[in-house]
This record gives structure tokens, C-alpha cells and sequence, in this order.
């Protein structure tokens, strides 16, 4: 038992001598990154930084978005650039790039669409950041092929599901007895529908119900509302399809 210790003792000890070994090489062959080298990354973030957030706002349009998160996508390319130049090696660079991409956000994306583009914008700095001078190029080509799929996929409605399924929550006072109470008049009006959960409002004077239903085609949605106000006492019923706050819309479409 003591000699297995031991043993593994003495390879933790060789494995932690030699990183520190690799890291005094690295420093020891470290260049300082010249003044053309940080211009032109910085010069090429920030032109991909306006491209990617062109793209953003292109297909965002129509759903909504966040002005702070068009901010984010913008500086995020040049950031990540001039520090993986500063650092000056490839697989340190590397390293650094996958420190960012385990980075949690305070701001959960109101669309986990919008996670593609934090990845997007991070990736093109990385290559502004440790592509060489005369592959400075590399980037605009990769930009141009994740954009072009980005925007042929968000116009072709690739993947997007044909019924309209929707989000409902119904307010209904706690001495109403709610099981089955819904159920013909969600029945007449949507295709499948499922009761997703139930809570108390109102220190409990009120309950709320939250369902996910699949519209019907051409259903008058103010009379849907109607016929359910009927049924829980004229209380708030909510139909929506997205949550989203603090959004610019284009009111062009």
C-alpha cells in the first residue's frame, strides 16, 4: 500500500516537473508579437466583427433582437484577436480559445440560435488572432461559408416545424377546478395540446397553467381567448410564441 503510494507520488512530482519545464522553454523562446502583427489582427476583427453582426441583424429581423447582444457579437472578434497575438503561440492560443468557449453568460440568450453567433464571432477571432500574414484571407473565407449557410438556412426555413406550436398560460382562481375544464375548447382549436405545469400565484389565491399547443391553420385567436376567459372567470390568459425582452423589430416586415 505505502509503495503504490509512493509510487504515484514520484509520477505526479516527474509530471509537474516537466510542465514546468515546458513552461520555462516557452518563455525562454517567447517573442514579443511586433506592432504589424497586432494592427492587422485588430484591423481584421474589427472588419469581421461589422460582417458577423450584418449577418446577426439580417436574420434576426423578423423574430427580434437584443441591441446589447449585437454589441457582444461586435467586440468579441477583435478581443479575442490582439490577446491570442499577444500571447504568441499557436498552442497556447489554442488553449486560450477553449478557456472562452467554457465561459457561462449572466444573459441567457433569448434564442438558443443566438449561441451559434457568440461561437461564430469567437472563432473568427481566434483565426484573426494566430493566422500568419500571408493567410490573413483564411478568415473572409471562413466567414463567407458560415455566413452563407447561416442565411440559406434562416430564409429556407430549413428545420422549422409547420404547425404553429405555441405557449398558453391560463390564470384561473384556486377554488376552480381546472381538470378537464379546457379540455374541448383546446381540443376544438389546436391540433395537440399538453398541460406543461401548474403553480400558484398570488400567495396562492390564483393558479396558472402553462400549456404547449400546436394551432390550428386560420383559428381566430382573439375568440380562442374569448371562449377561454369564459371558462376561468375572465382572468388573464397569455398565448405567445417567444419571450422576449428589451428586443428592436423591424417594422418593415
Amino acid at each position: 500500500m505505502l509503495d503504490a503510494l509512493t509510487s504515484k507520488i514520484s509520477a505526479l512530482t516527474t509530471t509537474a516537473t516537466d510542465a514546468v519545464d515546458t513552461v520555462m522553454t516557452d518563455y525562454s523562446n517567447y517573442t514579443h508579437a511586433g506592432a504589424e502583427d497586432m494592427l492587422r489582427a485588430l484591423c481584421l476583427g474589427v472588419v469581421i466583427e461589422f460582417l458577423i453582426s450584418l449577418v446577426y441583424i439580417l436574420t434576426h429581423r423578423k423574430g427580434g433582437y437584443s441591441q446589447s447582444y449585437v454589441l457582444t457579437v461586435l467586440m468579441l472578434p477583435p478581443i479575442v484577436a490582439i490577446v491570442l497575438v499577444m500571447i504568441n503561440s499557436t498552442a497556447s492560443a489554442l488553449s486560450l480559445a477553449g478557456v472562452f468557449t467554457l465561459c457561462r453568460y449572466r444573459t441567457v440568450p433569448a434564442d438558443p440560435k443566438d449561441v451559434t453567433y457568440v461561437f461564430f464571432a469567437m472563432a473568427a477571432g481566434v483565426i484573426c488572432g494566430i493566422s500568419e500574414q500571408e493567410y490573413w484571407w483564411s478568415v473572409f473565407v471562413f466567414f463567407a461559408v458560415i455566413a452563407a449557410v447561416l442565411i440559406i438556412v434562416e430564409f429556407s426555413n430549413y428545420g422549422r416545424c409547420k404547425s404553429s406550436t405555441m405557449t398558453l398560460k391560463i390564470t384561473i382562481p384556486e377554488n376552480l377546478n381546472y381538470a378537464g375544464l379546457f379540455d374541448d375548447t383546446l381540443t376544438k382549436n389546436t391540433t395537440a395540446w399538453k398541460l406543461k405545469r401548474v403553480k400558484t400565484t398570488s400567495y396562492g389565491s390564483l393558479f396558472e397553467l402553462v400549456y404547449v399547443i400546436q394551432m390550428k391553420d386560420n383559428v381566430d385567436q382573439k375568440q380562442f381567448i374569448d371562449d377561454l376567459r369564459k371558462l376561468n372567470g375572465n382572468l388573464t390568459v397569455i398565448l405567445s410564441l417567444f419571450r422576449y425582452e428589451d428586443m428592436v423589430f423591424d417594422t418593415k416586415d
